[in-house]
């Protein structure tokens, strides 16, 4: 397995030493996570979904607003002392166990 969650979690701790002052406390992170899934959601059901999309949202970024919400969650991780390498791992290792034979399986997604 990759240290690349390991590393960005590092990444987004030393950002918030040097620039960020201090990490926000745990609720304000959460409502601001909150927030920025919001922005996601805005953008998909208007881009993707079926409703229309405005000119102002025409310019957001998809990815900056992914980046957002992977940013602030890196920030719950490191202030609850959270090992978000270990944690995905761990879930991916369950989910490949006993997702595999079951979406292999399922009637619905073959084409």
């Amino acid at each position: 397995m990759s240290d690349a969650i390991k590393e960005i979690q590092k990444q987004v701790d030393n950002w918030i030493m040097e620039h960020g002052v201090r990490y926000f406390n745990e609720l304000t992170n959460m409502a601001q996570l909150t927030e920025e899934v919001g922005e996601v959601a805005r953008i998909i059901a208007r881009r993707y979904g079926e409703q229309s999309e405005k000119e102002s949202d025409k310019q957001k970024d998809l990815g900056e607003e992914l980046a957002d919400v992977l940013f602030v969650t890196l920030c719950l991780a490191n202030q609850t002392g959270t090992n978000l390498q270990e944690a995905f791992d761990k879930k991916m290792e369950i989910k490949t166990k006993r997702d595999h034979d079951r979406h292999h399986s399922n009637e619905k997604l073959k084409n």
